[in-house]
C-alpha cells in the first residue's frame, strides 16, 4: 500500500476518532511503499537476532501507540530493527524504549516503567507515540525520500488527533525536520523561517481557523548514543515531558 493513498479528510468528531485511528493504524501496517525498507524489515524478521530467536518478528510498519484522544504526542524517528520491528509497538523491546517509558512512568504518563511486548499491559495516559517513518531502516537512517513518502501517514494521524492534541515532543533533529512540514499540512501554521531544532526548544503553532494552538517541544532523541554519553540524561527527559504535559493540560 502506498502512503500517498492515505485518506485526506479533515478531522472527525471525537465520537468517531477512535475508529478512524484504528483504521489508519491497520493501513499503516500494510504499507509497502518503500522497497529498501520493505526488504530490510523483512530480512531482519527472517534472520533475527540470536537473543530473540524464539520470537516471531512483526516485520511490518509499526503504527502509532496510545489513545485516540491524546493531548500529548511524542514523535520519534523510526522503529528499531530488533525493537518495534520485532514487537510491533513503538519503542517497545529496545534500550531507547527503556529510557522513554521509564521517564513517562516517572512523570505519571504511563502505567508501568517497562515495555517489552504488545501484551505486557502497558497503558499511556493522555499520550500517543508515533514516528515520521514507520519501518525500521538500515543503520537507523531513513533517506529523505523515505521520510517524505511516509509523511502522509503522519499528516493523517495529526488530523485525527487534532480535536484534542495540545502539545508535541519531537525527539531528535530528524524527527523535527520531518514533523514541521507535517504539522503545516495538517492545518497548523509553522513560522517562517522554520524554527531550528534544539533540546528544550518550544514553539507555539497557531491552529487552523482560530482553533487551539499546538506547543511543540524539541528533545534530544533517546538513542543509546545520547543516553550512554550523557547528552540526554533521565532528568533532562523528565523535564521536557513534564513541561509538555503541563502545556497539554495533563498535569
Amino acid at each position: 500500500m502506498d502512503a500517498s493513498k492515505a485518506p485526506s479528510d479533515s478531522a472527525p468528531d471525537s465520537a468517531a476518532s477512535a475508529s478512524a485511528l484504528a483504521v489508519l493504524d491497520r493501513r499503516v501496517g500494510g504499507c509497502r511503499a518503500c522497497p529498501r525498507l520493505v526488504d530490510w524489515r523483512e530480512e531482519v524478521a527472517r534472520t533475527k537476532r540470536a537473543a530473540f530467536a524464539d520470537w516471531t518478528y512483526w516485520g511490518r510498519p509499526v503504527p502509532g501507540f496510545g489513545p485516540s484522544d491524546a493531548r500529548l504526542l511524542i514523535v520519534g524517528l523510526a522503529p528499531a530493527a530488533h525493537g518495534g520491528n520485532r514487537t510491533g509497538r513503538m519503542f517497545t523491546g529496545d534500550r531507547s524504549g527503556d529510557v522513554l517509558y521509564q521517564a513517562l512512568y516517572d512523570v505519571g504518563l504511563a502505567s508501568q516503567p517497562t515495555a517489552v511486548s504488545v501484551d505486557d499491559g502497558l497503558e499511556l495516559y493522555g499520550v500517543r507515540i508515533t514516528s515520521p517513518v514507520h519501518c525500521a531502516p538500515p543503520a537507523n537512517k531513513p533517506t529523505p525520500g523515505e521520510r517524505d513518502t511516509c509523511r502522509p501517514w503522519l499528516v493523517q494521524e495529526l488530523r485525527l488527533l487534532r480535536p484534542t492534541l495540545r502539545a508535541v515532543v519531537v525527539l531528535g533533529a530528524f524527527g523535527w525536520q520531518a514533523a514541521l512540514p507535517a504539522f503545516a499540512e495538517a492545518g497548523w501554521t509553522v513560522p517562517r523561517p522554520r524554527p531550528a531544532f534544539g533540546h528544550g526548544t518550544r514553539v507555539t503553532l497557531d491552529g487552523p481557523g482560530g482553533a487551539d494552538g499546538l506547543d511543540v517541544f524539541g528533545c534530544f532523541h533517546v538513542s543509546q548514543r545520547n543516553t550512554f554519553t550523557g547528552r540526554l540524561t533521565p532528568g533532562m527527559l523528565r523535564d521536557v515531558l513534564r513541561t509538555a504535559a503541563g502545556a497539554a493540560g495533563l498535569s
